[in-house]
């Protein structure tokens, strides 16, 4: 898909979420990774991963975006771009960022995996999740 096809907050999302992976904390594992979500009423958070030398201590991006936009209140979400510097192909979030990110972000949130040169890949939770863990979700209703 080309630019023209993308409409301009997604362009400035997927341009937020390069910028947000230089603020990386990654002294271990030498990955920068930047995230930004976008709210359904046009705001946006970004994150970055965070190393921690107890490597279960860390958090990456795409859940450091999401729990600070769920610490201010915003619960209804329309897309994330995910970056990092990864050239020869695209970033995809880990099992753990994708269960939190269905969870937070329902099955239709728009994911937006990046290139450092601004390429990009869309897809959705439900394409990248196609068996998510939500039997609480399930027992609740």
């Amino acid at each position: 898909m080309g630019d023209s096809e993308l409409p301009a907050e997604i362009k400035k999302l997927i341009e937020q979420s390069q910028e947000a992976k230089t603020h990386a904390y990654c002294p271990h594992s030498k990955f920068h990774v930047g995230a930004s979500l976008l709210t359904k009423d046009g705001k946006v958070f970004n994150g970055c991963n965070v190393d921690n030398v107890s490597h279960s201590m860390s958090i990456c991006a795409e859940r450091c975006a999401f729990f600070k936009a769920i610490s201010e209140g915003h619960r209804d979400f329309k897309a994330i771009a995910v970056a990092s510097d990864m050239a020869d192909k695209f970033i995809s979030p880990c099992g753990a960022c994708r269960q939190v990110m269905y969870e937070l972000g329902g099955k239709d949130l728009e994911v937006y995996l990046t290139k450092p040169d601004l390429s990009w890949k869309r897809t959705t939770m439900e394409e990248l999740m196609p068996l998510p863990f939500d039997e609480f979700k399930v027992a609740s209703k």
